[in-house]
């Protein structure tokens, strides 16, 4: 009883912090979305207009479009990540001259802020200074200019977020790697698998987890991508790079439509949540059962 008692005493200022900063906020923005609020309007009081905030998502062109686009976005950042994030998990399994050094160039854009990260790639894709168009027209005779096409926008943010976030999924991978055990790989080698064996029987089932986890969180994260479009191409050209989050930002802080840009974000974490439910479905609980 007195063990009982000091462990919720030591979790105690964790579960303040996450009520105060994640509990309270979450039902705040609930209760906000089923209310019409302007706080500069006028009449800055909330009206309670029960669930018209949902239906008119439902019915918002612009925000289904918004949607389709980002789930594109997130599908491909999301794998490219896992793919490059293992490819260079298992690279720096190795000893090779130099790793260290690599290892810490390649852990740097994660200490960037979000807002420094598109303003980086702003400079950096910019047609009259930007490095990345030059050397595309010097090289490929290709003229790249995210402000007028679509596609190169839209690719653009794509590959910047693949700079920005593989090198968590390398961290979270190589923590796996490191933890495997080495028999079964040893009795593997003894028994003559391939590769591509070894990967697929002994590899991909033991880090599985740890791999699932690191796409709930980047998934996630990508979901409600906003500083870094902000910055690079501020969700154009036309509603290219319009991302939910673009979106959300664009109808709370322009328009000052707080509750209905509290509906989007409500629908939007639902959505994530079921996406990772999914994932969970398919790939964990299968093998949990099995086991």
């Amino acid at each position: 009883m007195q063990s009982k008692k000091l462990g919720w005493l030591l979790l105690s200022p964790t579960l303040f912090i996450l009520g105060l900063f994640g509990i309270f906020p979450f039902i705040y923005v609930v209760w906000v979305s089923f209310h019409e609020w302007n706080p500069f309007a006028a009449n800055p009081e909330k009206l309670f207009n029960w669930a018209e905030n949902y239906r008119k998502v439902v019915f918002d062109a612009q925000f289904l479009a918004s949607l389709g686009v980002t789930l594109a976005f997130v599908f491909f950042a999301v794998v490219s990540e896992v793919v490059i994030g293992y490819l260079l998990a298992q690279a720096f399994m190795k000893n090779f001259p130099g790793k260290s050094f690599f290892r810490t160039i390649h852990t740097l854009p994660l200490i960037m802020a979000p807002i420094i990260v598109g303003s980086i790639w702003k400079l950096m894709t910019t047609p009259s200074i930007g490095i990345i168009p030059n050397l595309l027209d010097t090289w490929f005779g290709i003229d790249l200019n995210i402000g007028q096409s679509a596609l190169a926008a839209f690719s653009i943010t794509v590959i910047m977020d693949i700079w920005h976030w593989t090198p968590l999924v390398t961290l979270s991978l190589i923590a796996a790697l490191v933890s495997l055990p080495s028999d079964p790989f040893e009795q593997a080698q003894i028994d003559g698998a391939n590769k591509r064996q070894v990967f697929w029987h002994i590899t991909l089932p033991m880090i599985r987890p740890a791999l699932i986890a690191t796409v709930f969180i980047r998934l996630m994260d990508a979901m409600r991508t906003v500083d870094e479009v902000l910055m690079l191409t501020g969700g154009g050209p036309g509603s290219a790079t319009r991302y939910v989050g673009v979106h959300i930002y664009k109808e709370v802080f322009p328009r000052t439509n707080y509750g209905y840009g509290s509906a989007i974000s409500v629908i939007v974490l639902y959505l994530s949540i079921v996406i990772c439910w999914l994932l969970y479905v398919s790939l964990i609980a299968p093998r949990n059962k099995k086991g």
